[in-house]
């Protein structure tokens, strides 16, 4: 009987996708017409936000014969996508787009979603010719504020500087190089404004000293963090995405760190660890990285 309802959904996906792809290259009204397209960033945002208000015009955005997925619990095109919706939970899901952004053929956003649980994510789409081909994220429970009484999505939204996009993504890169994956923390004070840094991570306070006493806690209790290999770093403006893989307290894990840029010196930083599921457990076959 599943297998049935999936074939349905699957099929009223492709309907509804051809049907509006159909659509957007008529002009049969002034309506239509003097519509402004949205960007890539904003189709991202409605579609995400599609899982609570259930606008399955969103699904347009997706390329029907070629979409890959990189979450390792979710199956490759349509087809894994109407899984998930054929199994939300009753009352559906929940998802508000925090923060959206833009860099090439590429999107990434920071959202709060009731997914199977309240969570925490950052999605990242690659778009061609105006549609989305693949999908990456990074999902973790919402947890109670941290020392600074700052939660995992509170802060900054304001999008500055995009004429700096590149210094700032360089910027972060060699951070992420230089101190986290090659342990060079001597050189922190490189990056930082002395201790004026602004922390979202739950279990870290403000500041250099917030970093320094967290870390010196995950040594007393024998806990680990290891970036390995940076994968790829993404930005618009004063914001900046970096994407890597390590360990955490010795389980496989996935990072993503978002960095709020102000006067060449990080100032404000969001991220989600998530561990990477063993490959008994993978839907698909495409990587938890491979950008």
């Amino acid at each position: 009987m599943k297998q049935t309802i999936a074939t349905v959904v699957i099929a009223l996906l492709i309907a509804t996708c051809a049907t509006n792809q159909k659509e957007s290259k008529t002009k049969n009204t002034e309506k239509m017409e003097s519509k402004t397209e949205l960007t890539n960033k904003e189709k991202s945002a409605a579609l995400l936000e599609s899982l609570e208000n259930g606008d399955k015009s969103t699904i347009a955005y997706i390329n029907p014969t070629n979409y890959k997925q990189h979450n390792l619990g979710v199956a490759d095109g349509l087809e894994g996508f109407g899984a998930v919706l054929q199994n939300a939970p009753e009352g559906g899901f929940k998802a508000k787009v925090v923060r959206s952004f833009q860099d090439g053929d590429y999107t990434f956003s920071q959202t709060i979603y009731d997914f199977f649980g309240p969570k925490v994510g950052f999605d990242i789409f690659r778009y061609e010719n105006g549609l989305i081909v693949e999908h990456w994220d990074n999902l973790s429970e919402i947890t109670d504020v941290n020392p600074s009484n700052r939660t995992q999505t509170d802060g900054s939204t304001t999008l500055t500087d995009l004429d700096k996009t590149e210094k700032n993504k360089e910027f972060v890169k060699d951070f992420v190089n230089t101190v986290l994956v090659n342990g060079g923390f001597d050189k922190m004070g490189n990056y930082f404004d002395g201790d004026n840094y602004i922390q979202h991570n739950s279990m870290i306070g403000d500041g250099l000293s917030g970093l320094g006493k967290a870390l010196e806690e995950m040594a007393k209790n024998g806990i680990t963090m290891v970036y390995e290999k940076n994968h790829i770093v993404l930005g618009e403006g004063n914001f900046v995405l970096a994407v890597s893989e390590g360990q955490f307290a010795g389980k496989h894990t996935s990072f993503y760190d978002l960095f709020r840029i102000e006067n060449g010196k990080i100032a404000e930083h969001w991220d989600v660890m998530e561990t990477i599921a063993p490959a008994t457990e993978h839907k698909n076959h495409n990587g938890k990285f491979n950008f």
